[in-house]
């Protein structure tokens, strides 16, 4: 296998740059690893590559991981080929045999699928994503892989909990590691930690063989864009906002929400057999009782 330093002869800043960007996010990816328990000894591993800068780097911090890993783990890249007009099918083949890696390319005119079934001017990413994930969770068990990994790093996440809020009602995003609805599969998103900005510019430096998505790509004003550029903003106006987002998505008090599936609000019930604890500040306090007596007030009421 190929190492992972830029194939482009690098300035002594431009290599500098690219150091530190390149062991950001490889601290990221362990970070994420270990936080979630993605990889275990014996795993083997379907790397989803589908050409974008994403998958690109989630596959060149695996196999790092896995160099420097006492960990043992296959990795095996995976392409789906969706049958996109124009879609250049000698471009990852090429790439994955330089890089020494054990690699398949799966075959399947989703496009053909999507076109049919889609009114033009319509969305197609949700249905695009089903038949996307229905092929890749099948052929994960063809080849024995026990995980699939896939590259939405932690923007992609914060936006699809919005996406969710607003346009779905309800409070989910995209879970660091999820097993499959049928159980059969375990998803892990090695990129949870890491951030696009560091992502891009790590791509850049590799000089990555970028295939864009024609199917989605062409579409305007896709709600993800919105929540995009919404998100952009807030980062632009307060520093940290996305940070502190991911935060709390890990942070979550139920019984502060209001899902009566996940906290039991019906049942709930005082206790006062114990004594109450003082509560802060509590010396000083002046109580000044009504001079009313509430049976007259209410035999007053009832008078009138």
């Amino acid at each position: 296998m190929s190492d992972l330093k830029s194939t482009a002869p690098l300035a002594d800043e431009s290599k500098l740059s690219f150091n530190k960007v390149q062991r950001k996010l490889r601290r990221d990816v362990g970070r994420a690893v270990m936080d979630y328990k993605m990889i275990a000894e014996g795993d083997r591993i379907m790397v989803c590559l589908s050409g974008g800068k994403d998958s690109f780097t989630m596959l060149d911090m695996l196999i790092s991981l896995q160099r420097n890993s006492p960990v043992k783990f296959e990795l095996v890249a995976v392409n789906l080929d969706q049958k996109q007009p124009g879609f250049p099918e000698h471009v990852l083949p090429e790439y994955l045999e330089k890089m020494g890696i054990e690699y398949y390319i799966v075959e399947r005119d989703t496009y053909a699928v999507v076109r049919s079934k889609v009114p033009e001017g319509k969305k197609t990413c949700g249905l695009c994503s089903r038949l996307r994930r229905g092929t890749l969770y099948s052929f994960a068990e063809e080849i024995n892989a026990n995980k699939i990994a896939l590259g939405h790093h932690k923007d992609d996440i914060i936006e699809t909990l919005f996406l969710n809020m607003f346009y779905g009602g309800r409070l989910a995003g995209m879970p660091p590691k999820l097993l499959s609805d049928d159980g059969r599969n375990i998803v892990i998103r090695p990129l949870a930690y890491a951030r696009e900005t560091d992502i891009i510019a790590f791509a850049d430096y590799r000089q990555y063989p970028i295939i864009p998505c024609n199917l989605c790509g062409s579409q305007a004003n896709l709600q993800r864009q919105n929540i995009k550029q919404m998100l952009a903003q807030w980062e632009e106006e307060q520093p940290g906002r996305i940070e502190s987002i991911f935060s709390a998505m890990q942070n979550i008090s139920p019984s502060q929400m209001s899902d009566r599936q996940l906290f039991d609000f019906e049942t709930l019930e005082i206790d006062r057999s114990a004594e109450r604890e003082a509560y802060e500040y509590a010396d000083g306090i002046q109580v000044h009782k009504s001079s009313v007596n509430p049976v007259q007030f209410i035999d007053a009421l009832n008078l009138g």
